[in-house]
């Protein structure tokens, strides 16, 4: 296979000279999201040429998830508690995990087709564009109707803070939101690390959607009714149970079965960073590792 050579167009850098980004790490940065922001842009107002087309698919979307709390309802109407949590505890559990998918779902969701941009060639003609090549992964063809899932979560949410009796302190009001978006970098940093594993393993979306979505249903039930096992394994190893389920349980006032302490629940946001770092290395690992499709 030929190597690709990435060459941006005219008035991108020169005319057959190699794109190079801003210089500096703070620059690319910027770079990057001013990309993602024009692309994210062009999409939504195409979205908006048809609004009533947005209107039911968003509410279609927001339906179809929130069938799954129903099924957790359903179950409540013949069991009183479930591993010791009543149906507004795990109604706050769905609805911050529900919420923080939708939301990393909204902004990075389209990276699990980069196995089949790389079968089919598209990805090498987004190499050759003078914007960085995870942004445009990301925002291509964004998806606007995906806010259902984030409406619907957040409406769960709200419910179920609302019927609890918890004793808030500032410290429990602050951790509400930040459970929300620190559980959405969480799952952005493994959606990134799944895409950048595409580019070795070519078709890995089901592996990727196993730890997002797969993690999100299983985030959904208490702790309590798995095994400590799987407990270790998404607190210390895919560290998904800072998604919802630390912070969740020092709302609740309810102790950790692994006997962590409770100021364990407001790490979300650096369990975040540490998650999309590596994610993030890794990707631009495989992004310099890709060779073309070739002709």
């Amino acid at each position: 296979m030929a190597e690709v050579t990435v060459v941006a167009p005219a008035g991108a850098g020169g005319p057959g000279r190699p794109y190079e980004p801003a210089p500096g790490r703070g620059g690319r940065l910027r770079e990057g999201l001013r990309g993602y922001g024009l692309i994210v842009g062009m999409w939504i107002r195409s979205t908006m040429t048809y609004r009533m087309s947005f209107l039911l698919a968003t509410f279609g979307n927001a339906a179809i998830t929130a069938l799954d709390f129903v099924a957790i309802a359903v179950m409540f109407s013949h069991v009183d508690a479930l591993g010791g949590f009543t149906l507004p505890e795990i109604a706050l559990l769905y609805g911050a995990c529900s919420a923080s998918l939708g939301l990393a779902d909204l902004l990075l969701g389209n990276t699990d087709r980069v196995g089949a941009r790389i079968r089919d060639g598209s990805l090498d003609t987004m190499l050759v564009r003078p914007v960085p090549l995870l942004a445009q992964v990301a925002a291509d063809r964004f998806a606007l109707r995906r806010l259902g899932r984030i409406a619907q979560g957040l409406g769960v949410l709200g419910w179920a803070l609302a019927v609890l009796d918890v004793d808030w302190t500032p410290g429990k009001v602050l951790l509400v939101p930040v459970m929300v978006v620190a559980g959405a970098g969480i799952f952005g940093g493994v959606l990134v690390a799944g895409a950048a594993f595409q580019f070795v393993a070519g078709e890995a979306a089901e592996v990727q959607n196993s730890f997002t979505y797969g993690g999100c249903t299983m985030l959904q039930y208490p702790p309590t009714v798995f095994a400590k096992e799987l407990l270790r394994g998404v607190t210390f190893v895919v560290p998904l149970a800072f998604v919802n389920w630390l912070p969740a349980l020092y709302v609740l006032g309810r102790p950790d079965p692994l006997g962590l302490p409770g100021w364990v629940a407001y790490l979300s946001p650096l369990v975040a960073f540490a998650v999309f770092l590596p994610a993030s290395l890794a990707w631009r690992a495989g992004v310099r590792s890709y060779r073309s499709t070739g002709s």
